[in-house]
């Protein structure tokens, strides 16, 4: 309670230098959910900890508090996940191709890697590496489960520590709920579920891939034992042998959109490794190779009359 209470206050302190018209008591009250004499608990000991710390009036005549900007320039600095999240938000500009939000964002992390200390830079960048790689994106849009933020969080931890975990996992197939020991490879974030990556440690299955669904993960507990990560496995590459998040045998695929079509799915990227044809007859050709055969249907489904399958033939009936 005491740790939660001094991190309330640090970030109290932070809001108040990025927020140039100040904050008031009611401000701070809906932030942290306390009451009005807490609030004004929690201003005071800014106030007399940063007597640089100015009054402002807002509407009504309303007391509004601000601490100048390079106050707390030796207090705020960055984590690796907060790095990692900013690097990971520039590959989905990059995927989406918004050229000109991307160059924008660029500038953005280049700006707050400028700021970290060198000393910091070196000790949180590795982390922050290492949470990249185990983030891996499969953008389209639709409803996405609620995923619990305290079990991601330990399982990101356990990721960057390369410790085991111990997970109750509820199985919606059998309606069961089993317990199961992972070494955890990553995320993949899907069209209506997110998965955690991972390799059953007791090698029941042996070198066999798993797709965990991150909202029907129950709980998390992280033990007291290491794993490697694998060599030769790489999130990307996994991610790119399915359309979507579902995994099975890639093959190969084909669709032609007709004339009517051929503007929108040309501003689609079907996979990562697509191969667009422009036939004489103004249609559009696509092709991958990748698996993913019920989330393809799905999908293809949205496109009506106006999508033939050629690859594969059972697809295509």
């Amino acid at each position: 309670m005491a740790y939660e209470k001094t991190y309330d206050l640090l970030d109290l302190a932070i809001w108040m230098q990025s927020n140039r018209d100040g904050i008031s008591l009611n401000d701070i009250m809906d932030r942290y959910g306390v009451s009005r004499r807490t609030a004004e608990r929690m201003r005071d000991m800014i106030v007399n900890h940063f007597v640089q710390t100015e009054v402002v009036f807002g509407d009504n005549n309303t007391k509004r508090w601000y601490i100048p900007q390079g106050t707390l320039k030796d207090l705020i600095q960055f984590s690796a996940e907060e790095l990692s999240v900013l690097e990971l938000a520039y590959e989905l500009f990059d995927k989406e191709k918004l050229e000109d939000k991307k160059d924008i964002y660029r500038g953005i992390i280049e700006k707050v890697k400028a700021s970290i200390r060198s000393d910091v830079m070196r000790k949180i960048e590795p982390d922050a590496e290492v949470l990249m790689e185990a983030e891996g994106f499969i953008c389209r849009p639709g409803p996405k489960l609620m995923i619990d933020k305290e079990i991601l969080a330990k399982i990101r931890d356990a990721i960057l520590r390369l410790k085991r975990i111990k997970i109750k996992y509820f199985n919606k197939f059998s309606g069961k709920i089993s317990s199961n020991v992972l070494d955890a490879f990553g995320f993949l974030y899907g069209e209506r579920n997110h998965y955690l990556v991972a390799h059953h440690s007791d090698g029941y299955y042996g070198d066999e891939i798993h797709n965990f669904i991150l909202s029907n993960i129950l709980e998390v507990e992280i033990l007291n034992e290491n794993y490697e990560m694998p060599e030769n496995f790489s999130l990307q590459e996994y991610a790119e042998l399915s359309f979507g998040a579902f995994h099975e045998e890639p093959f190969d695929v084909e669709w032609v959109f007709d004339s009517k079509v051929r503007e929108e799915a040309r501003k689609f990227i079907f996979h990562p490794k697509q191969t667009m044809i422009e036939n004489e007859d103004g249609s559009l050709t696509v092709k991958f190779r990748a698996g993913g055969r019920m989330e393809m249907d799905w999908h293809l489904y949205t496109w009506g009359e106006h999508v033939k399958v050629i690859k594969p033939e059972n697809l295509r009936r």
